[in-house]
Order: C-alpha cells, then sequence, then structure tokens
C-alpha cells in the first residue's frame, strides 16, 4: 500500500483549521437607528463574596456606557453568561435586565461561587486509562497521597497547587498561576516545578503494547523539570503562550543496559531546556462539556537550546487541535475534531516520542494499546442525542449553596474516530503504525456540576475487539 505522506495531510489540516472565523464581539456599533439600541447604564454583580469586580467584567463583551443593539442582547447575555460559567469560578451564573428611561438598561448578574479549597487526599490509578488498570489486574498499580489546590486565590482568578504523590508514582510539585499582572488584563505569568521518581516505566513497545522496566530497590527513572511561561490574552476568546521548560532525567544502569533508546546515546541522564509558543482560540459554550462552537489551538517547541548540557538535543515538532460543535434541532448535536502532530528531521529518544494512546489523543476502541511514532493525525466524531436536558436539583439538607445545589444532564452517543500514525522507528515491532486505525460504537455520558462528566462507552475496532469502556472527560 502506497504510504501517505505527512507534511501533505498536516498542512491541509491547519488551512481546515485556519479558515473558520475567529473575531470577538465588536463593542462600537455603526448606522445605529433610532430605537433599536440600548445603552448599559451600570452592572450590579451579587453573590460574589470571593471573586474580584474586576475579574468578572473582564468576560463580558460590553461594559457600562457601551451601546448594544436591540437584536444583539439576547446573545450577548448568553455569550456572557457561558464566559463567566467558563472560567470555573462559579457553579451557577444568571443575568437579566432592567429597562431604564432613554433607552438605558441595567445589567443584574448573580453567581453562586464554587469550593475553592480543595486540600483533600489523593488517590489515583496509575495507568493511561481506567480500562488499562483493570486489565493489569494489580492493585499496586496505584498513587496516593495529597493535592492542596487553592482556586480563585485572593478572589483573583489565581491558581496555587501542592502535590505529594506516593504510592506506584511518586511525584512532588508545585504551580502557580496568575492570569492577570497589570489593569488591563492581558498579561499572566505561570510558574512551577515537580521532581518524579519511578520503580517501574516503559521503555519500548512490543505488539502496540508499552513493556515496562522496573527495580524494586532503586528507581528506574529520576526526573526535575521546571517551567515559566508567559500568557497574553486578549478580547475574550483568544490566548498566546510563550514557555521556557527545563528538564533533567536520569535512567538506571539497568535499564539502560536493556536498551540504549531511552535517553538516545548510551547516556544515563539528559537534561535540556526547551520553548513553546501556542495560541489557542476558545469560542465553547462549555468547556467542561461542549455542545456548541469551536476550539483551535497551534503550538511549535524546539528542544535544546544549546544553552545546558542537553546532548545535541535537536527536536522541533508542531502540534494543532480544531474542534467543532453543531446544534443540528432541539435535541441533536454533532461534534467532530482534527489532531495532529509533525516532526521535524532527527532521532527521537523513546520517552519523548508521543503519539496515540496518553490523554485524550486515542481511536476510541484501542484504550488497550499505544501507537507511538513521529507524526500523526487523528480526526474523532460524535452524534448525541440529550437524552435527559439539564436538571437542577436542591439538597435541602446541605446548608452551604456550594454543595447543596447540582445540574445534571445524560447524552446518548454513536461515534466514529480514525486514525494514522507514521513510524519509522518502531514500525517492525507494532503493527498499527503505518496503517489507518479506525474505531466506533455507543456510549452514555453523565455531566455534573464541578465539571464532572462521565462516560460509559461499547465500542469496537478493525481487529473485530470490542469492550466497554469508562472515561472521565468529555470525548471531544
Amino acid at each position: 500500500m502506497k504510504r501517505i505522506n505527512p507534511t501533505f495531510v498536516i498542512m491541509f489540516f491547519l488551512l481546515f483549521a485556519f479558515s473558520s472565523k475567529s473575531q470577538d464581539a465588536v463593542r462600537t456599533l455603526t448606522n445605529i437607528q433610532a430605537g433599536d439600541y440600548y445603552i448599559i447604564d451600570s452592572i450590579v454583580v451579587t453573590g460574589n463574596k470571593v471573586t474580584r469586580l474586576h475579574i468578572m467584567l473582564r468576560e463580558l463583551q460590553y461594559t457600562e456606557n457601551d451601546t448594544i443593539r436591540k437584536e444583539y442582547l439576547n446573545n450577548f447575555i448568553t455569550k456572557s453568561r457561558e464566559n463567566l460559567l467558563n472560567t470555573s469560578l462559579f457553579n451557577f451564573v444568571t443575568i437579566d435586565y432592567a429597562v431604564k428611561e432613554n433607552k438605558k438598561i441595567t445589567l443584574k448578574i448573580n453567581v453562586v461561587e464554587r469550593w475553592y479549597t480543595w486540600p483533600y487526599p489523593l488517590f489515583e490509578i496509575a495507568d493511561r486509562n481506567f480500562n488499562v488498570w483493570l486489565e493489569e489486574e494489580d492493585l499496586s498499580r496505584t498513587n496516593y497521597g495529597f493535592f492542596l489546590v487553592r482556586e480563585n486565590f485572593r478572589g483573583r482568578k489565581e491558581v496555587l497547587k501542592i502535590l505529594v504523590k506516593l504510592g506506584y508514582e511518586e511525584e512532588y510539585g508545585f504551580l502557580y498561576r496568575i492570569p492577570y499582572l497589570n489593569k488591563n488584563q492581558k498579561s499572566g505569568l505561570n510558574i512551577g516545578f515537580s521532581h518524579s521518581r519511578e520503580h517501574e516505566i516503559p521503555y519500548t513497545e512490543l505488539n502496540n503494547k508499552p513493556v515496562f522496566h522496573k527495580e524494586e530497590k532503586h528507581y528506574s527513572s529520576v526526573d526535575y523539570s521546571a517551567q515559566v511561561y508567559y500568557t497574553y490574552r486578549y478580547g475574550i476568546y483568544s490566548t498566546h503562550f510563550l514557555q521556557l521548560y527545563y528538564n533533567n532525567t536520569k535512567i538506571s544502569d539497568s535499564l539502560l543496559a536493556i536498551s540504549n533508546e531511552y535517553l538516545y546515546n548510551n547516556k544515563t541522564s539528559r537534561e535540556y531546556l526547551s520553548l513553546t509558543y501556542m495560541y489557542k482560540r476558545d469560542c465553547r459554550d462549555s468547556k467542561a462539556y461542549p455542545l456548541k462552537g469551536y476550539y483551535f489551538d497551534i503550538s511549535l517547541t524546539h528542544d535544546g537550546l544549546g544553552i545546558v548540557n542537553d546532548n545535541k538535543m535537536d527536536l522541533t515538532y508542531i502540534i494543532s487541535s480544531f474542534r467543532k460543535y453543531f446544534n443540528l434541532s432541539k435535541r441533536f448535536y454533532f461534534a467532530n475534531s482534527l489532531t495532529a502532530k509533525i516532526s521535524g528531521d532527527g532521532y527521537q529518544p523513546y520517552y519523548m516520542q508521543r503519539a496515540l494512546g496518553y490523554g485524550n489523543d486515542f481511536v476510541r476502541s484501542y484504550e488497550y494499546y499505544v501507537v507511538d511514532g513521529q507524526h500523526f493525525a487523528l480526526y474523532k466524531s460524535n452524534f448525541k442525542f440529550e437524552l435527559l436536558p439539564p436538571k437542577i436539583h436542591k439538597f435541602n439538607f446541605i446548608k452551604t449553596e456550594k454543595f447543596n445545589t447540582i445540574h445534571y444532564a445524560f447524552y446518548l452517543n454513536i461515534f466514529g474516530d480514525a486514525a494514522y500514525v507514521w513510524d519509522e522507528q518502531y514500525k517492525y515491532s507494532n503493527s498499527f503504525s503505518n496503517s489507518i486505525l479506525y474505531g466506533g460504537g455507543i456510549g452514555l455520558d453523565f455531566v455534573t456540576y464541578y465539571d464532572k462528566v462521565f462516560r460509559l462507552e461499547y465500542s469496537i475496532n478493525k481487529l473485530g475487539e470490542s469492550a466497554v469502556f469508562l472515561h472521565f472527560v468529555a470525548p471531544i
């Protein structure tokens, strides 16, 4: 079969993604006819006991003294409500208005804030997904510890995270996110570092599954990393990121003895700096479980800046994703997405190869497999029916409004995915690379408050293998 050129596919994909409209709402109006407009005289906000007012006003498409056409008012209220909910600061948001004299209106915004401090014990599976963990039948493949998270720190949408993770994977981390550094609320800064140690790590692949190396008394891998990145958010829906990342990885001599490809060039350590630029455009109605709108991102990363002892690390790659969501009718929806990665020339050590099987980048029905390679293209599609429209239920025995009122909904899905991975380094031991993968099935999604999603899916792949899978994020 003739090989597919990855560059052609990725460039076609990027052209398709950039063809979408991407304009923020315009605040100024021209050619306004008498009587067809309102002037926003004042904005009254209630319920924000922690969140600063300027953080909320930042998410509105219009502000005080702006003029808005009457025909745009309902859309403005809908989009502003969605924007406030997408900050993940509030469980509920309502927006209303009152008409005054001289075509002036008062906007009334009421919010129910979330619980922002989460000092909770950590217990999680250590495998790529829940089904892989069940297949291993090894309860030791779990992590435990504690996770201290302070969201909306100082009421300014800042995030403070402290992680202590023990068990199968050992990790210690710190992150501080400042979304806005100045009064115009456009520039932000993120800083963080982490230290991890693992007794068991995958070092190669065989039959489309990772092969692990384990040491009982010593660590197979020890990692140190740090990052700082600058964000620039203009308007409401577009954000630029510039990240400087430091990584230092050391592996055991016994791992080197069985694989000189893990870090490359017969080395037991690798230290390097990388620089990433990313652009993100997010116009979805909901980040947790979108039904309308679109999302686009593209990032360019170069690993190895020649500043630290990077052992001639020199790798450049581009990753991009485009997702589109349609409301077909009152209770029917359709969504599809394209995700792609293309790497520059040069050898890639194993621990830097990531294609399908990680995070949300996989063809549904192939959850048990990993397909690594230098380039990939992944297409997902989802047709869904709103089985139970969003409902609100209040538990009167719970006193705090942060927990006593929940929303929930159920969606029935039919889906189909396809992908192609280009691989030159492991193609002889992995039959899924350099071939078209496809799968499909049906599923049931449960969506509730605090951005929680539970998906139960039955799917079948091109080999005729079928299974029931459980996931905890939106499919697209």
